[in-house]
């Protein structure tokens, strides 16, 4: 046995974990080491038995030999190890407590040198736990598991692993990446069939795996249990060997890289080295196929032989052949101690055998140990010391490390698997390794007398299970349903010997040993794992949790046993929709359910409640096994309308089968969806099924109905025969008849009535009324499958039927025979005609008439009548073809002479020149005269008798021309003569021009008069094949429909616009025949061409809104118009696009919400919607009508939009509309995402004893936010009035009346003796009016005075404490004091509210006196701030909003800034109006300051009474002479850019601009920087970014930087450019951020108000603070607050916060006080204003004059905000003073004295 070499400790470093220094030990130490013994023993290093001094000898040899090559010291010597640490010897559940018992326990505190104590210091026997089991620790694991996207590995010690997908190899994680990318477009992710990890493992497996993790599974209050992630990358696996580690028969972890012919090329995963492997194709193993092994695998390999250079090493995955330990398939030299990895096998020289397990030494420096289990001792029962003796030599597998221990070890297993790496142990029973323990005994298996082998205190039982050779464990927490404190060998009931009920419940590969369960209520359990459960069984369990969703409860989780769950989906609930679900299943209610399908690879089960089918014998699970006939229950879950209509009905598992809609019901059924819905159950018949392919066919229908006598019938009817018969039924589109004679149905198509057209047929269908007899019908078509007949009443096909010409076989047809038929189909390549029995030919696309193909479909129908001849016929593949050309030159040269005859003669030609109707070929000029003006045409006549059409297509060349647009055609007159020039013939049939040889008896021409037709040389007629995408044309609207117009762009090319494209003007678009009447004209864009089926989409919008509105187009706020498509009680459903829809719901409809009533829409109206919000994930997206959304309305918004939770705050009183009445309370709906829950004792102050009677959904509630949880979205609210009205008052109770009290109430009940009056504003407070105190006269009768219901006024009389019974009086002499009383209190109410009278306190006079002072003097800031004359105060700006910036005031700056909304120009003029001297507002300062003189020059007189009018300049030569006068005028030069621009002319308003710069004397600064403005404006709106950024810089250098940075910031905001406004305020901050807080100001508000950025915005203080000196500080920091309030996303608790700390540092700045009562005030916090008010009264220190004008704001706020008990308040509190000011002015007086 070579020895090992050791690594050096650089080496060592990064493989094993760090420990504490040492110093080396030498070699002659080494070898003196057992004389010395050391003061304090390590680990056994002092029992020096003769085997351990030889192996210190040896180690010092090799110290030795390291020192003389290397010239450094040796490494650490393994003999010499630290003290053991507690962290090492923790509980490891039966390893541990095996250990324990074996140890004899010392006191601590007498040292001895005796060996026995020494070797109890030596090495533990430790197996794993998940407590030593750390990250970085290798372990020898076994497949037990393959799921979807992980695999469970078995790992000593009943431990359990998984392996995620991502973590086997750089190939499959590669293909992993790849396939997410292919599918990320699609929902499914990456499927099933994608990624197979079957075919990467197999059951039985060993691999290396690395620990990633020993997390726990966390879940919400609860503590999960721990998770084992692993890894077998080879990277992870091989980590710590290099090149020099690998030696024959170890083991290695290799990935598959290729397949080649001959083997596999293997990936190693170590670092830095070019090493790969190479495993033959014999080397697989026997049970392995080459060809089926995927790139990426993981095998777990042994070393055969090695290159010459090393890097090439040769593998063998043959678990046979290594697990031959008998052929020397061990590790019998190792370079370095890293080469002792998990699978690898080795020679142990044991040292110690105890009861737990066996130590021992590999290569005699290497600790290995081995449990109880590994051992083999738990498996086999017998004693280890009988086996196995101190210096055996035996071989193991390495099977964990322990990388948190020192000194090192290794863990082996002794057990026959796992050493010769077969998939389980063998026994008697199972004696192969193809047959699997879990065979034997299944999972589940409850054993009835299992008996206890051996009792691990504190660990478990071991148990014979009754097979010889079969053993499992029982953990501690598994033998009894309490909890087992103490185990023993001897006694108790679980000693050794005893018989007990046993359950498996589970198998470890890699210990040989079954996992039991002895407790009560696990063997009682019905399921142990969703195999248990079978498909169709009828199980038991208890409501676990019902799932919501916002349409209500969308499914059930039922609990069937311990951690096995099932879903209940909504649909099957019952049998019948349940509106209130949660009310029927109860959590922890009971339910049967039966089992629709298992999943157990997903871990899903399917489960229904509905009776139909928990009552059903018959239950079809497999396709295999089923009859023809058979009948069975299933669920409907889906239904299919057209085309293939039918529905697909579900069974058991996979099983699924199609309903066609013919075998739904004998009757006709026309739609599935009126008969059928989701979720029904229907009892089928099985007409055919196919296992193979996976299909069915189901029927409901009675097969005893259709009898032998209707089938005779049937039979009997020949196709081509005449039949009569009654309607019994009329759909859509077709009828439905009974002949006559028998029972059989029939039914006849609309089209099949008529040989015209549609609207002919339709006007046909009308006619037809139910039980109408019908003769003289032609049978098409017999359906024998579906015993149903087709009928025609078409002229031509009768008229053939009855001439015998009817085509009903191929046989009956031969080449140019003449024949009537129908259209069944229109495709590219032709047209399809049907005859009767089913017979159907082609028409050639190139056998049709030329100008057809010019129209769309060829301008032809589904069903229309048609006549044809064939062309050819093909008998061997029962096919022919047919034409509609003629080949007639006979025929056609007599048509030629014929035309040639006086019959074409013509008379009274209008253009005086042609004499033959000949003359009018296409391309002809010719004139007509108008006869009639139609919507869409002019109808002309061209010669006597000779008709012709202009198309109002044909009339203009552009919109322009279009006098009237709504009537363009309304400029022409009868009589009037217009130049045309023929296209053609018109064909009125088809509303189409043909060419002039299609002529008819009556010919009608084709004609045009446009301008460019008729100048044009050659005639350009528009067709389908020259219209491209986004050309634009002149159309005119031709028809209109329910959601789009029909338009034509020339009479041969037609194309419809939708109707929310036809206008960028929704308004216009909500009365289409007004607005946009047939023939009126528009300029529209072609949005798509379909070339195949001739269909052509266009757009009136402009812009990019002519595109098609997509999705991903979709953002919140963009506004759209759209179509209303459905309309409910709680929603209306707007579509926007074909594709598109969303809905509004009622929070979205209105700004008050007491207006929002969806009933008022009307389905297919136009409207005006904005984009609410847009949900990717799921594609969806809501809408909103409020106007202030999408109108820009200023009307106040009653009920304000909340975007999300985020929006509320506690004690927010909103509003929102029922949306669900549970048993526990209601839920409100707030917006489309928030969701409040009140509780039912929430919902009143009054006791509701039928509280849901009053709600009910949709209802609309106020209520007040209590509560508020933004991270998991949950409101709760309260609809008590006590929380949302402040002045509410309780409910009178019978403890508040008293005898005399004046009360109103309610009539509950009339008797004869009296009337029980309920008073109002009680709590159900009644009492009783005695007919004897009604009136003053007689008793009255009380039926006649009173009904119940009637509102009264009562005294009350008397109070019975002890009975509580009140009685009333009504009489009216009982009000007449009450009377008197309320006058008097009217009169003294019109003196003043507030105040107290002065008979009562002679104070108030001085109150009074104190709060009128001082009046004439200057007033102190109360809207704004406080006067800047105090000692402590600093004026603060009061700054506006403006969109992203912020006005300042003129006396806080020195520069005059108009914010930043100053930074556009007004096109139309408007800045004329300003001031020419000064263009920015002044402040109050300024007006109080004198105003310095100017000097202006005489301006010059200038004459315009020229071409000026009072419409102002109107030409260039008007504003040039204007200009000539008023050189300096901004606004003058302003105008005549917008004039340019009105002209298009860009670049004349550029030079216009750069001219009035060059003009404007330098003086006129405000002149300039508007000019400057105009011109940023102006190459913002048409320049380049270049052009923009060139007169930025110049505006910079001839202006104020700081002034431009802003106005042009507000131009980019407003123009939408946010990321150019960032770059340009990120610009500002770096250049003026040191000297002026307005430009931090600007910065936050355009983050905070437009770009919704609050961190950013909130970021930008603190770095203000530092830029800008001191003294700025506080007057920023308050404008920072201010804003918080003011900008729609602010915090405003961050406001206050803010402002408390200023008001902390500055408590007598009432300016302060003043804005942040002002602030409240605004948002409706009137009771937090009111403190601040009560607060500044307590500060001490403010001067009394400014306390007494503090006093009068209060009071007058007051009136404005309160009520008399506030004012009252403010009062009392002045009062207060005055005495305070009063007693100190005489304490004061008493002192001086």
């Amino acid at each position: 046995m070579a020895p090992v070499k050791r690594k050096t400790a650089q080496q060592s470093e990064s493989t094993r974990p760090a420990k504490r220094q040492r110093p080396s030990i030498a070699g002659p130490s080494s070898v003196s080491l057992p004389q010395e013994e050391p003061s304090f023993p390590r680990g056994g290093a002092s029992v020096l038995t003769p085997l351990e001094q030889k192996q210190i000898q040896i180690q010092a040899k090799n110290d030795v030999l390291f020192e003389q090559e290397t010239g450094r010291k040796a490494p650490k010597n393994d003999f010499m190890d630290e003290e053991d640490e507690p962290e090492n010897s923790g509980d490891n559940d039966m390893a541990m407590a095996m250990s324990k018992a074996n140890k004899k326990s010392k006191p601590r505190s007498k040292p001895s040198t005796s060996r026995p104590e020494a070797k109890e210091k030596g090495v533990r026997i430790e197996g794993l736990s998940y407590k030593r089991l750390v990250p970085g620790s290798m372990v020898l694991g076994q497949v037990s598991q393959i799921n979807r996207y992980d695999v469970a590995l078995n790992l000593p010690n009943n431990l359990t692993g998984y392996l995620p997908v991502t973590s086997v190899s750089d190939s499959l994680t590669a293909k992993l990446e790849r396939l997410a990318d292919e599918d990320q477009e699609s929902d499914d992710g990456i499927s099933e069939q994608d990624i197979d990890l079957k075919l990467y493992f197999f059951v039985g497996q060993y691999l290396r795996a690395y620990v990633v993790s020993t997390e726990r599974e966390s879940s919400a209050g609860t503590k999960g249990k721990r998770h084992i992630e692993l890894s077998v990358h080879p990277k992870q696996a091989n980590s710590s060997l290099k090149k020099t580690d690998l030696v024959v028969n170890s083991m290695i972890q290799a990935s598959v890289g290729s397949v080649e012919d001959h083997g596999l090329i293997m990936e190693l995963g170590i670092e830095g080295d070019a090493v790969r492997g190479f495993m033959s194709s014999k080397e697989v193993g026997k049970n392995t196929d080459v060809s089926r092994i995927q790139k990426g695998a993981v095998f777990l390999c042994l070393i055969t032989g090695l290159g010459s250079n090393g890097n090439v090493v040769k593998l063998s995955a043959d678990m046979e052949k290594a697990g031959n330990l008998k052929k020397g398939n061990f590790l019998s030299d190792a370079p370095t101690i890293d080469c002792f990895l998990p699978g690898t096998a080795v020679e142990i020289l044991l040292s110690e055998i105890t009861k737990s397990g066996v130590i021992g030494k590999a290569m005699g420096v290497l600790d290995m140990t081995a449990d109880l289990i590994q051992s083999g001792a738990a498996a086999s029962g017998k004693a280890l010391d009988a086996k196995y003796h101190a210096g055996d030599k035996i071989k193991g597998r390495i099977i964990c490390t322990f990388p948190d221990v020192e000194p090192k070890k290794l863990g082996f297993s002794l057990l026959e698997h796992v050493t010769s790496l077969k998939s389980h142990p063998t026994s008697s029973k199972f004696n192969s390794e193809s047959t699997s323990p879990t065979n034997l005994l299944p999972l589940s298996t409850i054993i009835p007398e299992a008996r206890v082998a051996r009792v691990e205190p504190g660990v478990g039982l071991l148990v014979d299970l009754g097979i010889k050779g079969t053993r499992g464990f029982v953990h501690i927490s598994r033998i009894a349903d309490g909890r087992i404190d103490n185990l023993a060998q001897d006694t108790g009931p679980y000693k050794a010997g005893t018989v007990h009920e046993a359950r498996v419940i589970g198998y470890n590969y890699m210990d040989g040993l079954f996992i039991v369960s002895l407790e009560p209520k696990v063997i009682a359990q019905p399921f142990l794992s969703i195999d248990d459960v079978q498909v169709g069984q009828i199980v038991k369990g208890t409501v676990e949790k019902l799932l919501l969703k916002e349409s209500g409860i969308s499914g059930i989780i039922i609990s069937l046993a311990e951690g096995i769950t099932g879903l209940v989906p909504e649909i099957h609930f019952s049998d019948i929709h349940l509106q209130h679900p949660e009310r029927k299943f109860k959590e922890g209610a009971t339910v049967t359910a039966r089992v629709l399908s298992t999943s157990p690879a997903e871990r899903q089960l399917r489960l229904t409640l509905k009776k139909t089918l928990l009552n059903a014998d018959e239950v079809w699970k497999s396709y295999d096994g089923l009859e023809i006939g058979a009948e069975a229950p299933g669920t409907i879950i889906k239904i299919i309308s057209s085309p293939g209509a039918g529905a697909v009905v579900q069974f058991y598992g996979p099983v699924r089968a199609f309903l066609p809609v013919s075998e739904m019901s004998e009757a006709y059924i026309e739609d599935p969806k009126t008969h059928f819905r989701l979720g029904q159950v229907v009892k089928v018949r099985l007409v055919s099924v196919n296992p193979a392919e996976k299909r069915m066919i189901v029927s409901c229908r009675d097969p005893s109905i259709f009898g032998a006598m209707q089938q005779e019938q049937l039979d009997s009817l020949v196709v081509g025969s005449t039949v009569s018969g009654t309607v019994s039924e009329k759909s859509k589109d077709e009828i439905i008849l009974e002949l006559a004679g028998s029972k059989l149905k029939a039914f006849l198509h609309f089209e099949h009535l008529t040989d015209g057209s549609a609207q002919k047929s339709s006007a046909a269908a009308k006619k037809i009324r139910v039980d109408q007899d019908m003769r003289d019908l032609v049978v098409l078509n017999k359906g024998m499958a579906k015993h149903l007949l087709q009928l025609t009443c078409k002229p031509s096909l009768v008229k053939a039927a009855h001439s015998e010409k009817l085509v009903r076989h191929l046989g009956d047809l031969h080449d140019g025979l003449e024949v009537d038929g129908f259209v069944n189909n229109t495709t590219s390549a032709g047209v399809f005609v049907e005859f009767a029995n089913g017979v159907s030919g082609l028409l050639p696309k190139s056998h049709l008439p030329e100008e057809a193909l010019l129209l769309p479909n060829y301008g032809i129908r589904k069903h229309q009548s048609i006549s044809t001849r064939i062309l050819t016929v093909d008998h061997a593949q029962s096919r022919f073809s047919l034409t509609m050309k003629t080949t007639l030159p006979s025929g056609a040269a007599k048509t030629e002479n014929a035309s040639s005859t006086p019959e074409g003669s013509l008379s009274h030609a209008i253009d005086g020149k042609s004499t033959h109707i000949n003359d009018f070929s296409v391309g002809k000029l010719t004139e007509a005269r108008i006869t009639s003006v139609k919507e869409t045409q002019l109808n002309v006549q061209l010669a006597d008798g000779i008709q012709g059409r202009i198309d109002v297509s044909e009339v203009f060349d552009r919109l322009e021309d279009v006098k009237d647009r709504k009537h363009p055609l309304k400029q022409f007159h009868p009589k009037e003569v217009v130049p045309v020039r023929v296209l053609g013939m018109h064909d009125s049939r088809n509303h189409r021009f043909l060419p002039i040889t299609h002529r008819s008896k009556a010919p009608v021409f084709e004609l045009t008069a446009k301008p460019s037709s008729l100048a044009s040389t050659e005639l350009d007629i528009l067709t389908l094949e020259k219209v491209s995408v986004a050309s634009t044309h002149l159309v005119h609207i031709n028809n209109i429909a329910e959601d789009c117009v029909w338009v034509n762009l020339s009479p041969n090319v037609r194309g419809r616009i939708k109707t929310l494209d036809l206008s960028d003007d929704v308004s216009l678009l909500k009365d289409l025949g007004k607005n946009f009447p047939i023939g009126s004209a528009l300029k529209a864009k072609v949005v798509s061409i379909d070339m195949a089926n001739s269909h052509l989409d266009l757009s009136g919008r402009s812009g990019d809104f002519a595109k098609p509105l997509t999705f991903s187009d979709l953002s919140v706020g963009m506004v759209l118009p759209g179509r209303v498509t459905r309309i409910s009680e709680r929603h209306i459903m707007v579509q926007l696009t074909d594709s598109l829809a969303g809905p509004v719901n009622l929070v979205d409809l209105a700004d008050d919400y007491s207006t929002a009533n969806p009933t008022t829409y009307e389905k297919n109206q136009i409207i005006r919607v904005c984009i609410r919000g847009v949900d990717v994930p799921n594609k969806r997206f809501y809408l909103s009508t409020r106007p202030s959304k999408t109108l820009s309305s200023s009307l106040p918004v009653e009920d304000r939009e909340i975007n999300g939770v985020s929006d509320l705050k506690v004690n927010d009183v909103v509003r929102g509309f029922v949306k669900t009445v549970a048993d526990n309370g209601i839920f409100l709906s707030l917006a489309f995402n928030v969701t409040a829950f009140v509780r039912v004792s929430d919902l009143s102050n009054l006791f509701l004893k039928d509280w849901k009677s009053e709600f009910e959904i949709d209802q609309l509630v106020k209520g007040k936010v209590i509560q508020l949880d933004e991270d998991l979205g949950h409101v709760q609210m309260s609809l008590k009035r006590s929380h949302i009205d402040k002045d509410y008052r309780p409910p009178l109770t019978f403890d508040d009346i008293t005898v005399g009290q004046i009360v109103t109430g309610k009539v509950r009940k009339v008797e004869p003796f009296g009337v029980f009056v309920v008073l109002d504003n009680s709590a159900n407070v009644s009492g009783l009016c005695h007919k004897s105190q009604m009136a003053d006269r007689k008793s009255p009768d009380p039926k006649k005075l009173y009904d119940e219901g009637d509102s009264v006024k009562a005294k009350i009389l008397k109070i019975n404490r002890d009975t509580r019974r009140v009685s009333l009086g009504l009489k009216a002499s009982f009000f007449e004091s009450e009377i008197d009383a309320d006058d008097a209190e009217a009169g003294l109410a019109e003196g003043p509210i507030v105040g107290v009278e002065s008979s009562e306190d002679s104070e108030v006079d001085k109150i009074k006196e104190m709060l009128a002072e001082n009046e004439d003097e200057e007033s102190e800031g109360w809207e704004g701030l406080e006067d800047a004359n105090d000692d402590d105060s600093d004026t603060i700006m009061d700054n506006g909003d403006s969109g992203g910036g912020v006005l300042t005031e003129a006396s806080i700056q020195d520069r005059k800034m108009q914010g930043l909304s100053a930074g556009g120009f007004d096109w139309t003029g408007g800045i004329l109006t300003t001031d020419d001297k000064d263009s920015s507002s002044e402040t109050d300062t300024e007006a109080t300051q004198p105003k310095r003189k100017i000097r202006r020059k005489a301006e010059p007189q200038v004459d315009l009474t020229g071409s000026l009018d009072a419409h102002g300049p109107q030409s260039v030569a008007d504003f040039e002479r204007l200009l000539l006068g008023r050189p300096n005028e901004s606004g003058l030069w302003v105008r005549y850019m917008a004039f340019q621009l009105q002209l298009s002319e860009i670049d004349k308003a550029r030079e216009i601009a750069e001219r009035a710069l060059r003009t404007i004397h330098i003086r006129e600064q405000d002149e300039k920087l508007n000019m400057w403005m105009a011109l940023l404006n102006l190459e913002n709106a048409y320049g380049t970014e270049e052009a923009l950024d060139n007169a930025f810089a110049k505006a910079c250098q001839y202006c104020d930087s700081l002034d431009i940075h802003a106005r042009l910031a507000s131009t980019l905001i407003q123009s939408g450019k946010h990321e150019k406004a960032e770059a340009l305020y990120t610009k500002a901050l770096s250049k003026h951020g040191s000297a002026s807080d307005a430009v931090w100001l600007n910065v936050a508000t355009f983050y905070l108000t437009t770009l919704n950025q609050a961190p950013k915005a909130h970021a930008l203080l603190p770095r203000a603070l530092q830029s800008l000196p001191p003294h700025t500080h506080l007057q920023l920091t308050s404008h920072f607050a201010a804003l918080e309030f003011k900008s729609p996303h602010g915090d405003p608790e961050r406001g206050r916060t803010l402002f408390e700390g200023i008001l902390a540092s500055f408590p007598k700045r009432l300016d302060l006080w003043g804005v942040l009562i002002d602030l409240e005030t605004h948002r409706g916090e009137k009771d937090r204003a009111r403190g601040l008010f009560e607060r500044v009264t307590k500060v001490s220190g403010i001067k009394v004059g400014k306390m007494k004008k503090w006093l009068k704001k209060w009071e007058k706020w007051e009136v404005g905000n309160g009520d008399l008990r506030s004012q009252g308040k403010v009062s009392k509190v002045a009062e207060a003073y005055v005495r305070k000011v009063a007693e100190e002015k005489g304490r004061k007086g008493a002192e001086e004295v």
